[in-house]
């Protein structure tokens, strides 16, 4: 048997339901709610990667009008 959310079961249940079409819809919850905690940590991923981008960009922007700045202002 996969993870159900009890909560949602339980609600289910109190509120007519089978306890076999309770305790599916419970499990199928339970999957949406591991795939959206799968996807904040992609999002949480991505958002390092792209912190890291800008910091090198910034990096790289300023060493290049450093050396341009040193080349015209001779």
């Amino acid at each position: 048997m996969s993870t159900m959310i009890s909560e949602i079961y339980d609600a289910l249940r109190d509120a007519g339901a089978s306890e076999e079409k309770a305790r599916k819809a419970a499990e199928a919850m339970a999957g949406v709610d591991n795939k959206h905690q799968d996807v904040k940590h992609e999002f949480a991923t991505l958002r390092g990667e792209f912190n890291t981008i800008k910091w090198m960009l910034a990096t790289n922007l300023t060493l290049t009008l450093l050396v341009l700045g040193k080349l015209f202002l001779r």
